[in-house]
Order: structure tokens, then sequence, then C-alpha cells
């Protein structure tokens, strides 16, 4: 966290240097900073920054794929003059143990058009999501786990 916030820090002096706070001149500054922090790294010593950067874009990229995606499904079906609906409730199994963890994945799967996060057990063991096309329960287990969990966990672990 500590290296996230000396790069925003450093984003933001760039931008100041420059003369104009936009949003290219903090985009730059971002990365100039990341390389510098990076160069610095042996008086400064590691940090997980450098390991949950690129895993977190990868994640960022992956979720707005998966956005596009079920919009799309969602856009379909809605102007689709046959309804091919196939609501259900499916328990998926959770490997996410902490709040911090479960919370997101149930965010995650509620930003993305099509599914909805009911609840989680009381012993925070099973999600319930809801699905709009639900061909099969356990394919919709299989791409939770191994989609959003499995890079959530990956993250933030």
């Amino acid at each position: 966290m500590i290296g996230f916030l000396a790069n925003v820090v450093l984003a933001f002096v760039w931008a100041l240097l420059m003369g104009t706070i936009d949003l290219s001149n903090l985009m730059v500054g971002f990365v100039l900073g990341y390389a510098v922090l990076w160069l610095a790294k042996p008086v400064l010593g590691d940090s997980g920054y450098f390991r949950r950067g690129p895993k977190a874009i990868r994640f960022l990229g992956f979720f707005m794929k998966e956005l596009v995606v079920s919009n799309l499904l969602v856009a379909r079906e809605v102007l689709s003059p046959r309804p091919r609906l196939r609501p259900g409730v499916v328990a998926v199994p959770l490997d996410a143990k902490t709040d911090a963890e479960i919370t997101l994945l149930a965010n995650v799967v509620t930003l993305t058009p099509g599914t909805l996060s009911l609840d989680v057990s009381p012993d925070r063991s099973t999600l319930y999501v809801h699905a709009m096309f639900l061909e099969s329960p356990e394919a919709l287990r299989r791409d939770i786990k191994e989609g959003f969990e499995r890079r959530i966990l990956e993250l933030l672990r």
C-alpha cells in the first residue's frame, strides 16, 4: 500500500511540475513514478506493490472483458423478440475467507450484468448467486471460481 501511495504522490508531483493537473499528466506521472520506484527497489526494499501491480492490471482487464461480454448478452436479450431467460439461483462454495475477499467477489459478481450476489451463508463458505442465463449450475460455479475468485485471491493474498 505504501508503494501505491508513493506512486500516486509521484504522479501528482509530476503533474504539478508540468503545470496542469489533468488525466494525461497524472497517467504519465504514474507510469514514470512506477519506473522510478522500481529502479529504487534495491534501496527502498522489495514490497508486494511490484508483484500486485501487474496482477491488478490483469484482473482489471479480465473484469472489463467479462463486463463487455455480459453487457452484450443482456442487450441481446432485451432486444430479442423471443426471450431466452433461464433464471436461477446457484450456491457457489467459497475459497475466499476474509471479509475483503468475499466482499470484492460478491461486488464483482453483482457488477457483471446478468448476475447478482444474493447472500453469503452464515459460516461464510457459500455465496448465493442469481443468474439470468443459467444453462448449467456447474458451469456458473466454474466460471465464478476459476474466473473471478481465483484472480481475486491471487491479487489479495
